[in-house]
C-alpha cells in the first residue's frame, strides 16, 4: 500500500468534479455493458455467419474502403491547404469541413439527394452525361460514408500538418525539391501518425455509416445494405441476431481506436526526436575535430564554376550586396535586426523582404526556391527524422535527378570528409549534436549550391564540439566556389571563418568591413558588447564625448565637435581600485561590483556608477582577491584617455 501512494503522482480531483466525471464513465459505459450482456454467445457464431449477415460485412468493407481512399484523395490537398495557406474565405471552408460531423445524418442525407438526385443539382447533368446514377446504388452509399467521414480524416491531418514546423519543408525546398516532392517526402511521412490516426477514424465512421447512407442511397440488400442498415432491420425480427451484429461493429470500433491509443492529430511530435545535444562521438579512423579529406573545390560549386553575389534587398530589409566567387560574410546584429530575414529573403521565403539576386550570370529572382541553387542550413540542421544520414545527404543530389546508386556514392563521400560516413545508417535521433550538424552541412554541399546560407549552425552546441565542428567548416569553406553567408552571435565564429563581417541593425548595414576592421573599429554598441569590449554612445564636444547617459569621457583624439560618436574601451584597460586613484588617468568614477564572472583564466568585473554608463573590467583573480572583490563592494574606476578609441558613427 505504501509502494502504490508513492507512485501516485498530481493533485487529486476534488470530489465536486470526481462524482460527475464517474457518473459520465458509468453513462458511456452502460450501453457497451447492456450488449455484451445481452449478447446471446451460444449463437453468435450463427448470427454473423448467416448470409444477410455476411452479404452485408462485404458491402459495408467495399464501401468503407472505397470511402477511405475518396477521402484521401479529396482530403490530404484540403487539410494541406488549410493548415499552409490564407485565402479568402477560409474559415468559411473550415466550416464546412466540419459541417458533417454535427448535421443529423439524415439531413446530410437529404442534401445529398437534392445535390446528386435525379431531380438534384448535378444529377440529370450525370446522368444524361455520364449515364451515372448515385442515389440506390452502391456508389451513392460511397458518397454518403465519404461525405460523412472525411472530417475525420481532414481534422486529424491539418492538426498534424499544423504542428509540424516549416523549416524541415523549406530546407528540402532550398536542396532543390519541387513542391510536390517535398510534399510526398517530407510532409506525408512527418505527419504519419496523424494520417494514419485520421485515415483509421475516417474509416471506422464510414463502416458505421447508417444515417446518410438510407436516406440517400436506399436500404437495397446486396447494393446498398451495409452492416448498419442489417442491424436496424434484424432489430424488427431478430433482436439477438442484432445484438450479436452490432456487438460485432463494437468490437471494430474498439479496435481501431486502441490501435490508435486515442491519438487524433499524430503530429510531427511522434517523429523520431531530434539530436542528441553534446560533445561528437569519435569518428572510425578519423581524429575528431581535424576534417577529413582534402576538400573537393569541384564538388562544392561545380567544376570549374564560380558564382559571385550580387543582391540588392528591398523591403524590410534595404541592402546592396556584392562578393566575389569564395567569399565567406558573417552576418551580426541584434536580435530583429534582419538577419534571418536576408538569408529567407535570398530563398525567396519571406514577404517581409525581396531580393534582386545574380549568381554568378544568372539572374534568379523569379525563380522559386528549389530552382535558385541557394542551399540554407538553419540552426538546428532540419534533418528530416524518418531518414537515415546518408538518404538526408543523398536527398538533393535525387531531388536534381541524380539515379539512386550515384546520389547515394556522392552523399557517402561528403559524409566521410566531414568525419562522418561511420553514421550513414543512423537516424537523427541517433546522431550528436555535433554530428548532427555535420550531416547538415554535407547534405547542402552535396547538391554543389551557388550560394550556401548558415543560420547560426554552431549556436546549439557546447564549446569543445563547436571548436570541432568550426575547424571542419573552416577547411570545406576554403574549397567553396560560391559565396557562404553565416549569421551568428558568437565572435569568435566571426572572426575565425569570416571575410567579411556585415553588421544589421533594423534591416540596414551598419558596416561591411574585414573582421580585424569590425574588432578594432566597431559601429555598432551592440557588436562593441558581443566582441566583449565596453562601448559608450555619445556626442563629440570640445571636453570629449559627452555621454548619453550623462557624463563626460576624456578621449586623447577628439573628434570635430557634434560629431556622434562609439566610444569603444577594451575590459582590460580599465583599472579597479579600492581608494580614489591619482596620477595621469582622466577618466575616474565611484561605482559599486554588480557581478564577477570567470572568462578564461581571468575575470570580469561589472561596475555601476551614478557618473557613467555600466562597465566591465577584466582582471586577474590574484587582483580581485587582493582588492577583496564581492558584489555590492564599492570601487573606484579609471581609464587612460589614450586607452580609449572612438568611432565616428
Amino acid at each position: 500500500m505504501r509502494r502504490l501512494r508513492s507512485r501516485t503522482t498530481g493533485p487529486r480531483a476534488p470530489i465536486a468534479l470526481a462524482i460527475p466525471a464517474l457518473v459520465a464513465i458509468a453513462f458511456l459505459l452502460l450501453p457497451l455493458v447492456g450488449i455484451l450482456a445481452r449478447t446471446s454467445w451460444g449463437d453468435l457464431g450463427t448470427h454473423l455467419t448467416s448470409p444477410g449477415t455476411t452479404q452485408a460485412l462485404k458491402l459495408s468493407l467495399l464501401v468503407s474502403f472505397w470511402a477511405l481512399g475518396l477521402s484521401l484523395v479529396l482530403g490530404v490537398p484540403l487539410a494541406w491547404l488549410l493548415a499552409r495557406t490564407d485565402f479568402p474565405g477560409k474559415t468559411f471552408v473550415r466550416s464546412l469541413v466540419l459541417l458533417p460531423m454535427v448535421l443529423p445524418p439524415t439531413v446530410g442525407g437529404v442534401a445529398l439527394l437534392l445535390a446528386f438526385g435525379r431531380r438534384g443539382l448535378l444529377g440529370p447533368w450525370l446522368e444524361d452525361t455520364f449515364g451515372i446514377t448515385l442515389p440506390f446504388h452502391t456508389s451513392g452509399a460511397v458518397l454518403a460514408a465519404t461525405f460523412v467521414a472525411m472530417p475525420f480524416l481532414v481534422i486529424s491531418l491539418e492538426g498534424a500538418l499544423g504542428g509540424l514546423r516549416p523549416r524541415y519543408e523549406e530546407t528540402a525546398s532550398s536542396l532543390g525539391a519541387s513542391p510536390v516532392r517535398v510534399f510526398f517526402t517530407v510532409t506525408l511521412p512527418m505527419v504519419a501518425p496523424g494520417l494514419a490516426a485520421g485515415a483509421a477514424l475516417t474509416w471506422a465512421r464510414a463502416l458505421g455509416e447508417f444515417g446518410a447512407t438510407i436516406t440517400f442511397a436506399g436500404n437495397l440488400p446486396g447494393t446498398t445494405q451495409t452492416l448498419p442498415l442489417q442491424v436496424y432491420l434484424l432489430l424488427q425480427d431478430n433482436p439477438e441476431a442484432a445484438t450479436s451484429v452490432s456487438l460485432l461493429l463494437l468490437a471494430i470500433a474498439m479496435l481501431v481506436l486502441i490501435g490508435r491509443r486515442g491519438r487524433w492529430t499524430g503530429g510531427p511530435g511522434a517523429a523520431p526526436a531530434g539530436p542528441r545535444a553534446g560533445v561528437d562521438e569519435p569518428s572510425s579512423g578519423i581524429p575528431e575535430g581535424t576534417g577529413t579529406a582534402p576538400p573537393v573545390k569541384e564538388d562544392a560549386a561545380g567544376a570549374g564554376e564560380s558564382w559571385p553575389l550580387h543582391a540588392e534587398v528591398t523591403g524590410f530589409n534595404e541592402l546592396t550586396l556584392d562578393a566575389g566567387a569564395g567569399t565567406t560574410i558573417a552576418v551580426v546584429g541584434p536580435n530583429g535586426a534582419g538577419k534571418t530575414t536576408l538569408l529567407r529573403a535570398l530563398l525567396g521565403l519571406t514577404p517581409r523582404a525581396h531580393a534582386a539576386l545574380r549568381l554568378g550570370e544568372l539572374d534568379v529572382s523569379a525563380l522559386p526556391t528549389h530552382r535558385r541553387g541557394v542551399a540554407w542550413v538553419p540552426q538546428d540542421g532540419a534533418l528530416f527524422p524518418h531518414l537515415s544520414a546518408l538518404a538526408n545527404t543523398a536527398y538533393g543530389l535525387r531531388a536534381q535527378g541524380v539515379p539512386r546508386a550515384e546520389a547515394r556514392r556522392r552523399a557517402r563521400q561528403w559524409l566521410d570528409r566531414l568525419g562522418v560516413g561511420h553514421l550513414s545508417a543512423r537516424r537523427p535521433s541517433q546522431v550528436s549534436g555535433g554530428q548532427a550538424q555535420r550531416i547538415a552541412l554535407a547534405r547542402a554541399l552535396a547538391t554543389r549550391p551557388r550560394l550556401l546560407l548558415l543560420d547560426e549552425p554552431l549556436a546549439a552546441l557546447d564549446q569543445t564540439t563547436r571548436a570541432h565542428v568550426r575547424h571542419t567548416l573552416r577547411t570545406h569553406l576554403a574549397g567553396f566556389g560560391g559565396v557562404c553567408l553565416i549569421v551568428t552571435h558568437d565572435p569568435v565564429e566571426a572572426v575565425s571563418l569570416a571575410d567579411r563581417v556585415l553588421v544589421l541593425e533594423d534591416g540596414r548595414v551598419l558596416q561591411d568591413a574585414p573582421p580585424g576592421e569590425v574588432t578594432r573599429h566597431p559601429h555598432s554598441p551592440w557588436v562593441a558588447r558581443m566582441l566583449g569590449r565596453n562601448a559608450w554612445p555619445g556626442t563629440a564636444t570640445a571636453d570629449g564625448l559627452e555621454l548619453r547617459g550623462g557624463g563626460v569621457l576624456v578621449i586623447a583624439d577628439p573628434l570635430p565637435a557634434g560629431t556622434p560618436a562609439l566610444a569603444v574601451i577594451a575590459p582590460e584597460a580599465v583599472s579597479v581600485h579600492r581608494a580614489e586613484p591619482g596620477g595621469s588617468p582622466r577618466n575616474i568614477w565611484a561605482g559599486t561590483v554588480r557581478e564577477i564572472t570567470t572568462s578564461g583564466s581571468r575575470l570580469r568585473v561589472l561596475i555601476t556608477s551614478p557618473q557613467a554608463p555600466d562597465l566591465v573590467a577584466e582582471i586577474t583573480p590574484q587582483a580581485a582577491a587582493e582588492l577583496g572583490l564581492a558584489d555590492g563592494v564599492p570601487v573606484w574606476t579609471s581609464v587612460k584617455a589614450t586607452e580609449v578609441t572612438t568611432v565616428a558613427l
